[in-house]
Formats: C-alpha cells, sequence, structure tokens
C-alpha cells in the first residue's frame, strides 16, 4: 500500500510545472521531480550529490543566498530566494524557490518541501521596465535643461565674464610702471574663484542631466534642494519669481540617488513658476519648505501662488501624459512619482485656500 502511495505520489509531482525537490533537515536533496532532471539534464543520482547546487545556481547568486538559506533552514519557517540555475542548454534562468517545512508530530522539522518557479519573463520585463523609466527619467531632464537654457547661460557667462575682467585687470597692474604686485594677487585670486565657480556649475549640469545608474547614498535634501535652487535662480529671476525658503536645521539624513530626488525638486520649481506665468495681479512667489513631519519622514514642500488646477484633475496630476499647461507633455510629474515611489516615499498636490497649489514629497530618514 505504501509503494501504491509512493508511485501516485511521484506521478502527482511530475505532473506539476514546476521545480518540485525534497529536502532533508539539513537541506540535502532526497528527491526531485521530473521537471528538474528534464531542465537541468541530471539524474536523480546527480541531484542527489553535495556539490549539486555549486553546479547549476549561478555562482553570483550562490553565493548571495548561501547565508539567508542557512539561516532560513535554521529558523524552520517558510522562506523563498530568487537565483538563476542552468539549463542543460547552458543557458541560466531566473527561478523563485519557495521552501516550506513538513513538521512531525512534536513540533520538529521532517523535511523540507521546495517549489521552483520560472520568473525569467518576469525578470525581464522587470528590466525592461526599469530601463523605459531610465530612459523616460532622462527626457524629462533633458527637456528641463532645455527650458533652464537662459537660466544655464547667465549662470555659467557671470563667472566667465569674471574671469576675463579679473585678467585684464591682472595684467593692467603688472604692465604698469610701478607693477601693483598686490592687487594683482588679489585680482588672480578672484580670477580663480570665478573660474571654480563656473566649473561647479557645470559640474552640476553633467551630473544632473547624466544617463547613468542609480546611485544610493546618505544625503542632506536641504543641502541637495540649495544646489537646485543655485541652478534656476535666474531662471526663476527672468520669470518674475520671488523664491522664499525655510530650511529645517538638523535635518535627517534619507539614503537615496541624489540626482533622481534633485529631479524632482527642479520639476516641482519649474512648474510652480510656470503655473504664475499668467499671474499679473500679484506678487509672483514660491516658497519651498524642508522638514521632518510627524511620520518621521523627510519632507520637501514646494507652494506656489499661481493658478492651481481644477481639484477634479487632483487623481491625474501625476498620471502619464496628463499636464495642465498647453504645450506639457505631462511625464515630469509622473518620472517624479515613480522616483519617489522607488525610494519608498510618497508625492502629492493639494489646492491652496488661496490662489495656487501646494506640491510635496516625503521618503523615510535613512541612516549614515
Amino acid at each position: 500500500m505504501l509503494s501504491s502511495n509512493e508511485r501516485t505520489l511521484s506521478l502527482i509531482l511530475n505532473t506539476i510545472p514546476a521545480h518540485i525537490y525534497v529536502l532533508n533537515v539539513e537541506g540535502a536533496v532526497q528527491y526531485v521531480n521530473q521537471a528538474v532532471m528534464d531542465y537541468t539534464g541530471l539524474s536523480m543520482e546527480d541531484v542527489q550529490q553535495e556539490d549539486y547546487r555549486d553546479r547549476v545556481i549561478h555562482p553570483e547568486d550562490f553565493e548571495r543566498v548561501r547565508a539567508p538559506r542557512a539561516a532560513g533552514l535554521r529558523r524552520g519557517a517558510p522562506f523563498s530566494t530568487e537565483q538563476r540555475v542552468l539549463g542543460h542548454d547552458g543557458h541560466y534562468r531566473w527561478f523563485l524557490v519557495r521552501y516550506s517545512p513538513l513538521l512531525g508530530e512534536q513540533g520538529r522539522i521532517v523535511r523540507w518541501y521546495v517549489a521552483a518557479f520560472d520568473i525569467e519573463d518576469r525578470k525581464a520585463a522587470q528590466e525592461a521596465l526599469h530601463d523605459a523609466r531610465t530612459a523616460l527619467a532622462h527626457v524629462t531632464r533633458v527637456m528641463t535643461m532645455g527650458e533652464l537654457t537662459a537660466s544655464i547661460a547667465h549662470e555659467i557667462n557671470q563667472p566667465l565674464s569674471g574671469i576675463v575682467t579679473n585678467a585684464s585687470t591682472c595684467l593692467r597692474m603688472l604692465a604698469a610702471d610701478d607693477p601693483d604686485v598686490d592687487g594683482a594677487r588679489e585680482t588672480a585670486r578672484r580670477t580663480i574663484r570665478d573660474a571654480n565657480r563656473a566649473s561647479e556649475v557645470i559640474l552640476h549640469l553633467r551630473a544632473l542631466f547624466a544617463k547613468k545608474d542609480t546611485a544610493a547614498e546618505p544625503l542632506n535634501l536641504t543641502e541637495a534642494t540649495e544646489e537646485v535652487i543655485a541652478l534656476c535662480r535666474s531662471d526663476l529671476q527672468r520669470k518674475g519669481t520671488q523664491l522664499r525658503s525655510d530650511f529645517a536645521n538638523d535635518l535627517p539624513v534619507v539614503v537615496g540617488d541624489r540626482i533622481q530626488l534633485q529631479q524632482v525638486i527642479l520639476n516641482l520649481l519649474t512648474n510652480a513658476a510656470d503655473a504664475m506665468l499668467a499671474v499679473d495681479d500679484r506678487p509672483r512667489e514660491i516658497q519651498i519648505k524642508t522638514e521632518l513631519d510627524a511620520d518621521d519622514r523627510v519632507r520637501v514642500t514646494v507652494r506656489d501662488n499661481g493658478v492651481g488646477f481644477d481639484a477634479r484633475d487632483a487623481d491625474k496630476l501625476f498620471g502619464a501624459f496628463f499636464s495642465t499647461k498647453p504645450q506639457g507633455m505631462g511625464i515630469g510629474l509622473s518620472v517624479s512619482r515613480s522616483i519617489i515611489e522607488s525610494h519608498h516615499g510618497r508625492i502629492w498636490a493639494v489646492k491652496n485656500d488661496g490662489p495656487g497649489a501646494t506640491f510635496a514629497f516625503a521618503i523615510p530618514r535613512g541612516h549614515a
């Protein structure tokens, strides 16, 4: 009767469209279903060898999941891992591997049942989505750069003009019958100062509009915001906009991608300025604030007194291709939402009691 039950169970396991493993208490393979052998090209005896996992799991993944797997087996509760497994065709595919313990009458683990599901297509889709979001984020940065061209030219032109003026002054001082060495030395210092300023502007621009992989790091959102303001201040002045800041002291650091978060701040500032272009009956004013909110999250708030938005559109503002601007493409806020959500935060907008709107985002504090 027992052998008949075992044959029935084997037939059932072999018809399941997933890789099934039975492990002993220590995690060694005792049994696999036909799907495992068909995929790997190995026999039952092969998969029962000690080096089985070394031979089929991608080396990078083997090292990555070894400690979590050992900890899960010791803990004795269900757990899962993701890893690439080598097929008989010489190619690796991604699998989601779920471990479930079988407990005996005294509550002790008798064996482990493991089911591995092919998630290669899902992984490929996730990578494609990530690449698409990265490309879209890059497009919005380039579009913003186009909008800020006048401001960028002004920011760079000022120190360059200073360099030329100071260099000419320095030459005149040194060419005099009685050279003013001290004056020339001070003028040279100003030249170096202006050159460094121009270099910093260019470095900020290159970083902000570069197409590169994300890089999480501890950062202070107040400092990151100040860098964005330095970049777009001239553009705001050109649009007749006053900027008032209220930055919290000793703001906790967050962990995230500096350039991506600055892109969100830049998008909110430029949107706020654009929302006030048609305002002529009151001063155009933006208030930007950083603070630690009641939920222990670091918040950045941008408030304008522009035309605001229709309350019926509140849920659409962060959707793809929705824009309240006549020439807008409707991707800036959508990308901003993706960036903030990838930082485990949220972004939202509310209508002001008076004119204009307030946009804000908050992300969890991190640890330096």
